[in-house]
């Protein structure tokens, strides 16, 4: 017996050495799967897009020798000034607080620059991207998972290039709201796109693009194209050519096609995963005046087809097969719009069209050809339709002037359509 129990409270002994915690969020514990204990969401959560119920250990009462908890105080913003008015309805965001060492260890990455604390001014952005520029971007009546609003805003938390991407897009938003305070905005969309941006040229320079990251980098990567975007257009930049070189919307869009290339299975999965289309796209719907327009456009980009028959040779079947994709961008983008959509459900038709252009067409627009280049003017004819959306106006315009500076007097007859339809003002 004696040995018995000499051996019993050996096993007792060693389970007592060994330390598992249960801290882990519910959600890994009913998976039975290890959780990092990260907060506020673990990455097993993040990973699989759902809330995480993280619970963080009770805290300790401090004993009387102990040194007062830390906490996140607010430091001060280096965009605006004393003198702002706090009057204002967007304003009232002054950073007024000093700045103090942040928790330790941090619980987040809430941070404006490496090593410094949290503004309120970052904070406003934060708050206004959340309650009104994500739902600028999406259809929020299509978008039941609310990425934009709730998982892009948590992701950042976990990815830092997420969250100083968000900051830009939202300071951008408030500049274009208040033009009276532009310079002060842009100048923070500035210092946010600046470290959102270096995340991931890193990924994709270093070739470290995985399952665990791909999601990320991908929503990082849209999100440095909209900022392009909300700064507006530049002169001698036309998206697709450069008057000076090469096209910095090009790099952005070779970025995007490389993250879709190695990862898209596992970037199009979770709250990512595309909806099923909506029955009424399969409806028929009446619409004269929408059909008309419609037919004007088709017979002016037939006519342009026709004279790629004529003009063309070694280039013809290039030339073909983008004029006839973007016959059927239009057939898509109007059938969108019989059905009231939202502008930014065009964008898959806008935007499509220049994902998929072939390398022989860039290099044409880069030589600044004057079949491509006409092409490219019928094409921003579909941006007059997302004009509505406050990061993609004047584009079409510009683009379509653009055009026309770097075309032959000879060949401006060939893109008056386009001029009439852009700069029409409802």
């Amino acid at each position: 017996m004696d040995m018995d129990s000499e051996q019993i409270n050996q096993k007792i002994r060693s389970r007592r050495t060994h330390r598992k915690s249960r801290l882990g969020c519910g959600n890994c514990k009913k998976r039975r799967v290890k959780c990092d204990e990260k907060k506020p969401s673990c990455n097993n959560c993040l990973m699989h897009s759902i809330n995480c119920d993280f619970q963080s250990p009770p805290s300790r009462s401090p004993s009387a020798g102990s040194t007062p908890p830390q906490r996140y105080q607010f430091r001060q913003s280096k965009y605006q000034t004393l003198a702002a008015s706090p009057s204002q309805d967007d304003g009232n965001c002054r950073s007024i607080a000093v700045q103090c060492d942040p928790p330790s260890p941090p619980t987040t990455h809430l941070v404006t620059t490496p090593g410094e604390g949290i503004s309120l001014a970052d904070l406003h952005l934060f708050h206004h991207f959340t309650t009104a520029t994500s739902s600028t971007i999406t259809d929020e009546a299509k978008d039941p998972q609310k990425v934009w609003q709730i998982h892009v805003p948590q992701w950042g938390m976990s990815f830092p290039s997420i969250l100083h991407l968000l900051l830009t897009l939202s300071a951008l938003h408030l500049a274009y709201l208040n033009p009276a305070r532009r310079g002060e905005y842009t100048r923070q969309a500035d210092e946010h796109f600046t470290f959102g941006v270096r995340s991931v040229t890193a990924v994709l320079a270093l070739d470290t693009l995985d399952s665990q990251n791909c999601q990320f980098i991908y929503i990082a990567a849209i999100m440095i194209c909209f900022a392009y975007f909300a700064r507006g257009p530049r002169d001698g930049e036309y998206l697709v050519f450069n008057a000076n070189g090469k096209s910095e919307w090009l790099v952005l869009l070779h970025g995007v096609r490389s993250i879709l290339a190695q990862k898209q299975g596992e970037i199009f999965t979770g709250v990512l995963k595309p909806q099923l289309e909506s029955p009424d796209l399969d409806i028929d719907v009446s619409a004269p005046g929408l059909d008309e327009e419609l037919c004007r456009h088709i017979q002016r980009l037939q006519e342009v087809r026709e004279m790629v028959d004529l003009e063309t040779e070694g280039d013809r079947k290039v030339y073909v097969g983008v004029v006839d994709d973007l016959v059927e961008c239009f057939e898509g983008a109007y059938r969108r719009r019989r059905t009231g959509c939202h502008p930014t459900d065009l964008m898959p038709y806008t935007m499509g069209w220049t994902f998929r252009l072939p390398a022989t067409m860039i290099t044409k627009l880069e030589e600044r050809e004057p079949i491509a280049l006409i092409i490219l003017a019928h094409w921003a004819i579909l941006l007059r339709y997302i004009r509505d959306c406050w990061f993609m106006e004047r584009w079409d315009q510009h683009i379509v002037f653009g055009v026309k500076a770097c075309l032959p007097e000879a060949y401006h007859a060939w893109i008056e359509w386009p001029e009439e339809i852009v700069a029409y003002v409802p």
